[in-house]
């Protein structure tokens, strides 16, 4: 016992050198002499403790965990027994021994810690250094240690607050309710537990935002973990605190580590839910405006997950308003970060991610209340879907629309359109004039056309202007390509858009000599075929669709027939094609008297696609003389005369020789169905073929055939 203190020193001096022992055992032994020596002489042990911290230290971080564990208490006890400056000496070892791989080697640096807050004399001098040290074990991934911390820094709360009940006197007799959206009401801190967070979150913070920051990942997974702790702790007194909590957490949301994110989200969202909106968004938002980044706006999303709906309520219009601005929604837009995910820019990714969040926690948390701003969430949204749309959050912008729709008190998010597809058109057209194939009001455009539905059928004034306007040949060849293809897709199904509600007649002269002659003229150059090839399916798009009567196909037909018959000589196989279906669709829907001249201008083209090198193409063309020689069968040869007809007989019965025996079939019927069109001469040239001995199966089947009609006037 105490009669040992005339021989301390010589004690010490021992335990000096077997703490260093190389034996693994000797070192532990060691450990328990040094505490036991250190409660057998209290009186005078403390003049001679801080000569076993350095042997202690250098064996804090020993190869076998139990030598760490016995290192790690017997500390305890040397500290406590011994002179308070030795704190600050082994702090930073405990502090490392939070990141061991062994549970047990934490769990006794959290009994030490915890004992420490409870005992130690000097305890109060060290409140900031040794709270945080116990509060870290909160999120041990051992549930053991994670309990017995939260057990320990209870007993530490409530014995400060027995000590200082004077103090507290009002705040005990005057207990208020935890706030009412308090994340965890339940397991709420006691009072003293958040008065030593409190008091003394000035001297950690700093320590904290700075540590958020290292280079080591570890540590900032656990700094964070802990800033999540001390913000549940503090509750509405992080407010004077504000300003640089939120700065690092702008920093660590782009962490890479997960962990990290994860943890900083949690922190923004206890913001949210303790501060007040007014004063949080007073610090976000100029951020925002000034440097918009993913992390900024993961912080700004996760606050607003975090508050309450009855205090977003008067900022819904202020948030939805600055995520629509321009600088905001299209923040990333010319990164040039270069690293990538399946050949999209990671960090535009993250940018469109956080933004979408952002609209999400909006919706989520103001429900009914972000009716009044549902037109500016639109626009981030068409803005999400046009940037980042083909790069998996097109989905997940659906859904959104959905849950807007739904808050609205829509069926779907073609109501949303249907209600906002004007304003949106009116918000794109003001720009349109500087458009080009990299604008993003052009994709934004796009999403608008392509997802209004039955909308478009209503704002065909603001839509048809902008289209003729940007598809002038003087304009950015790549943006018309992009335009005629999105107009292509529409007209497609244009009963359920353009034509919804049966007004697209009004505008059809416009469609017609606006935009289809001037982008069907012949320009040199490949991207100039491009174009053509480009207008003419669009063009059969529209004839296709049935929305024109045949009063409008022939108005059609005759303004565009020189122009199509001119595309025959496409170089582009699918414009030759097209083209002669669109001839086909002119003279099968014209009931009309076409004039002689520019009806007999139209086979002339047709024969030459006969020697087309796509078989494809020749099909068409004979299908097309098919239809030619009905219409012209059908007007009894008004609009053609007999030499004319003698030519096109020989041409065709050229093909029944050749090599593709669906061409031979196809030109058999297109001569079947002209026979009645001066069949006398057809039984002629057929009958001087098959003298010659060309095609004699197929000439013997016509003149069946021919033998079959009733004789000719």
């Amino acid at each position: 016992g105490s009669a040992l203190a005339p021989h301390l020193d010589d004690a010490v001096r021992v335990l000096r050198c077997t703490l260093l022992d190389p034996f693994a055992a000797v070192r532990r032994e060691s450990c328990d002499c040094a505490a036991a020596l250190a409660r057998a002489t209290p009186d005078h042990f403390h003049m001679q403790s801080e000569s076993l911290v350095g042997p202690l230290m250098q064996s804090i971080s020993h190869q076998h965990w139990k030598v760490r564990v016995a290192v790690i208490e017997a500390t305890g006890t040397v500290v406590q027994f011994g002179s308070g400056k030795s704190v600050d000496d082994v702090l930073p070892h405990f502090a490392q021994r939070l990141f061991d791989n062994v549970p047990q080697v934490r769990q006794a640096v959290t009994r030490v810690v915890g004992d420490w807050l409870l005992r130690l004399r000097d305890r109060y001098s060290f409140f900031h250094k040794l709270i945080p040290l116990l509060l870290s074990s909160f999120d041990d991934e051992i549930p053991e240690v994670a309990r017995e911390a939260a057990n320990l820094w209870e007993k530490v709360g409530l014995q400060w607050q027995t000590e200082n009940e004077e103090d507290l006197k009002d705040k005990l007799d005057f207990a208020g309710p935890p706030p009412a959206h308090h994340p965890s009401p339940g397991s709420r801190p006691g009072l003293g537990c958040r008065e030593l967070v409190f008091r003394n979150l000035s001297k950690i913070l700093p320590a904290i935002c700075h540590d958020i920051g290292d280079w080591v990942a570890g540590t900032r997974v656990k700094s964070a973990q802990l800033l999540v702790v001390l913000l549940l702790h503090a509750e509405d007194h992080v407010t004077q605190h504000l300003e640089p909590v939120l700065r690092t957490l702008q920093h660590a949301c782009a962490d890479e580590e997960r962990a990290v994110v994860s943890s900083c989200t949690r922190s923004a969202q206890l913001i949210g839910t303790f501060v007040s909106p007014e004063v949080f968004l007073k610090l976000i938002l100029p951020t925002l405006r000034k440097s918009p980044s993913p992390s900024g706006l993961l912080v700004l999303a996760s606050v607003i997950q975090g508050c309450p709906r009855e205090a977003l309520r008067p900022h819904v219009k202020v948030i939805a308003a600055e995520l629509a601005q321009a600088h905001i929604c299209q923040g990333l837009k010319t990164c040039h970060v270069h690293v990538t995910i399946d050949g999209v820019n990671a960090v535009q990714l993250l940018y469109g991610e956080s933004l979408l969040l952002c609209v999400q926690s909006v919706v989520a948390v103001s429900r009914e209340d972000c009716r009044g701003s549902s037109l500016q969430l639109m626009e981030v949204l068409v803005t999400v879907l046009a940037l980042w749309g083909a790069t998996g959050l097109g989905d997940k912008v659906q859904e959104t629309l959905a849950t807007l729709a739904a808050v609205a008190s829509m069926d779907d998010s073609l109501d949303l359109f249907r209600e906002h597809a004007g304003p949106l058109l009116e918000w794109l057209a003001g720009s349109h004039q500087a458009w080009t194939i990299h604008s993003t009001e052009l994709l934004q455009f796009d999403v608008v056309v392509t997802h209004s539905g039955p909308a478009l059928g209503e704002v065909l004034p603001q839509l048809v202007p902008v289209l003729r306007s940007c598809l002038q040949p003087t304009r950015d060849p790549s943006m018309r390509l992009r335009l005629f293809s999105t107009l292509t897709g529409v007209l497609l199904q244009a009963r359920e858009t353009v034509d919804s509600q049966g007004q697209f007649h009004a505008y059809l002269d416009t469609v017609i000599k606006d935009i289809f002659i001037p982008n069907l003229q012949w320009h040199a150059g490949r991207t100039a075929g491009a174009i053509r090839t480009a207008a003419v399916s669009c063009l059969w798009a529209l004839i296709s669709s049935g929305i024109l009567s045949n009063k409008q196909v022939q108005e059609v037909r005759g303004t565009l027939t020189p122009q199509i018959l001119t595309a025959l000589e496409e170089d582009s196989q699918m414009t030759r094609l097209t083209s002669c279906r669109i001839i086909s669709a002119f003279l099968k829907t014209s009931d009309d008297v076409i004039d002689p001249d520019k009806f007999m201008k139209i086979y002339p083209e047709l024969l030459k696609r006969l020697d087309d090198v796509s078989t494809e193409v020749r099909l068409a063309a004979t299908s097309t003389l098919v239809t030619w020689l009905e219409r012209a069968g059908k007007e009894g040869g008004k609009s053609c005369d007999q030499g004319s007809i003698q030519y096109l007989y020989r041409e065709l019965l050229v093909y029944l020789d050749d090599p593709e025996s669906t061409v031979q079939d196809a030109v058999l019927e297109a001569l079947k169905a002209g026979s009645a069109l001066f069949p006398n001469l057809l039984v002629r040239e057929t009958e001087a073929v098959l003298h010659k001995h060309r095609s004699p199966t197929y000439c013997e089947q016509l003149l069946q055939h021919l033998q079959t009609l009733p004789p000719a006037p």
